[in-house]
């Protein structure tokens, strides 16, 4: 049970999903937690089968309070899910490097979320379908419509799964440099390196036919540009702002 009761649009806080160190950083508020989610492509789902932990990284996306993620039908984690199994499932932003003037006081700021829930397959072949086409729209705007359709056996050899958010925290920190007020004033050197993940200039494949033209649906993918701004994008554009 929840350990206490949360304020409207905020996930429920238990001993599961509380942020217990430097907890003023944590946020239980679903625009923040969605926020996290939404500017990234790729999670970590962690669960455990028969005693053994395992750590599983993937492409997801999300819908209101559902996460999806798809991967192979072979798969042992997902031929364990059929009947429900509990994950978590976390998103981490590497947002800057932070040289302080002290070991101790070394750091990173980061954007991160953690969700709780119980995950299934989706069983269903028309929502297994609508799912993969999501996927595509999700991360490429517009690009399902345009594809050559996936055969049956394309289909079965992939397997989308579900997961209903229960609980999440987010975790951020944003304030660089911060030592101790004393050692302000000692001569070395401390700084923040932003990090940043950027998409490159794209390269066409060399067996492309001649005057296929670029998608209109990728217009935001332009070289230098930050990959959490457009994945942002392309969630509000399919979904728009929460």
């Amino acid at each position: 049970m929840p350990d206490t009761v949360p304020p409207s649009g905020s996930y429920p806080v238990s001993e599961r999903n509380k942020v217990r160190r430097l907890h003023e950083r944590g946020r239980y508020d679903r625009e923040s937690v969605h926020a996290i989610l939404d500017a990234a492509m790729l999670c970590h789902i962690a669960y455990v089968i028969d005693g053994q932990p395992y750590c599983t990284p993937t492409a997801f996306w999300r819908e209101d309070d559902h996460l999806y993620w798809h991967g192979s039908s072979a798969s042992r984690m997902l031929r364990s899910q059929k009947g429900g199994v509990a994950v978590c499932l976390t998103v981490t932003h590497l947002d800057s490097l932070v040289l302080a003037r002290c070991g101790f006081n070394h750091s990173v700021d980061y954007r991160s979320a953690m969700c709780f829930g119980t995950a299934r397959i989706v069983e269903d072949a028309a929502e297994k379908a609508r799912a993969l086409d999501v996927m595509i729209n999700r991360f490429y705007p517009d690009r399902a419509a345009t594809l050559r359709q996936s055969t049956t056996q394309e289909l079965k050899a992939t397997t989308v799964i579900g997961m209903r958010i229960e609980e999440a925290s987010g975790k951020i920190r944003s304030k660089g440099v911060a030592d101790e007020e004393e050692d302000y004033a000692l001569p070395i050197y401390a700084a923040r390196f932003p990090v940043r993940q950027v998409i490159g200039a794209a390269e066409p494949c060399p067996r492309m036919p001649a005057g296929v033209p670029y998608p209109e649906g990728l217009a935001g993918f332009t070289d230098g540009r930050r990959l959490d701004e457009i994945m942002l994008e392309a969630q509000h554009r399919l979904y728009g702002e929460d």
